[in-house]
């Protein structure tokens, strides 16, 4: 099948689920020779063989292309539950594009297939998973479950989000991440897609929602989204422009070069804090260039399951 073929006969994310498939079957083809944490091409979780167990299920196939004994762990014993948290206010549709499509994803478009990619792993391995989505209300929550229709469900609701045209102005990230942490009883695997960007609330107020997320034993990864070009290493060229806040409206009018020592300074400063109070708490943190590609959210999942179990 021709991926962009289809995504000619139709918008991006229309295709949400064919593309979040083959995005996760191209990244296991390239994991494929070298098993990534028991990770194999029909996604059954394995373990190295140990001398003494049986060998019922050696999963020989894997032996013939690895020279190594690995056992097959059946769903039953795997399974998890995962919440992944959207944010999704007007910080996180820049940079502003016409049509979504891959080589063309703003911040809200990266997040919301690298969401789906994570549900298509999480489908294969009969894993429960929940989503919410915030700005500034609390605009969905769903339950973790495991069937398909709830799967169906959730991918509408990526979709919705993804065509979104007037999105919220503010983000109210302390307060939802509070009402999510209380809404999660049992331990979970939590993901949360963001860029940081807040307009209530301060820094600390934020890392304090974050510990929150923590409670129940949970594990808890961060993944700050950014547009490194022009949000992280502020490549524009010097002529006069003029920079819209698009949260609170407000707009400077200036040359590039006259901010770019200063700006860079300041995010990077903001960034480093935020690491630092991440690791404190024991919470994963990891920034993710909107113009790269998927392999970071995916090998951070399997780490993390890997772990988890």
């Amino acid at each position: 099948m021709n991926l962009q073929s289809e995504l000619n006969k139709a918008s991006l994310f229309q295709n949400l689920e064919l593309l979040a498939k083959q995005i996760v079957e191209g990244f296991i083809s390239g994991i494929h020779k070298s098993p990534f944490h028991g990770f194999s091409s029909e996604f059954a979780e394995h373990k190295i063989y140990n001398n003494g167990e049986s060998t019922k299920h050696i999963d020989w196939k894997l032996y013939a292309k690895t020279d190594k004994l690995y056992t097959k762990r059946y769903e039953e014993e795997t399974n998890l539950r995962c919440h992944v948290i959207l944010d999704n206010s007007a910080s996180m549709y820049y940079p502003k594009v016409k049509e979504l499509d891959l080589e063309n994803l703003n911040k809200i478009g990266f997040g919301v297939l690298a969401i789906a990619a994570l549900m298509n792993v999480l489908k294969k391995q009969r894993d429960a998973v929940g989503l919410s989505i915030y700005s500034d209300t609390y605009n969905f929550y769903a339950p973790e479950k495991g069937s398909e229709r709830h799967f169906q469900m959730l991918l509408a609701k990526l979709n919705e989000v993804s065509l979104e045209t007037q999105p919220a102005k503010e983000t109210a990230t302390y307060t939802y991440l509070h009402q999510i942490a209380e809404k999660i009883k049992r331990r979970s695997l939590i993901f949360l897609f963001t860029d940081m960007f807040q307009t209530q609330k301060t820094d600390e107020e934020l890392f304090d929602a974050l510990r929150h997320l923590k409670y129940n034993k949970h594990e808890v990864v961060v993944f700050h989204l950014l547009d490194k070009e022009h949000e992280v290493n502020f490549n524009f060229d010097n002529t006069p422009k003029r920079f819209i806040d698009v949260e609170t409206g407000e707009q400077l009018d200036l040359y590039a070069d006259n901010i770019k020592e200063g700006y860079t300074k300041g995010l990077n400063d903001y960034i480093s804090a935020i690491k630092l109070k991440c690791a404190q708490y024991r919470i994963n943190y990891l920034d993710v260039d909107i113009k790269g590609d998927f392999s970071t959210i995916l090998n951070t999942f399997l780490t993390e399951r890997n772990k988890f179990l």
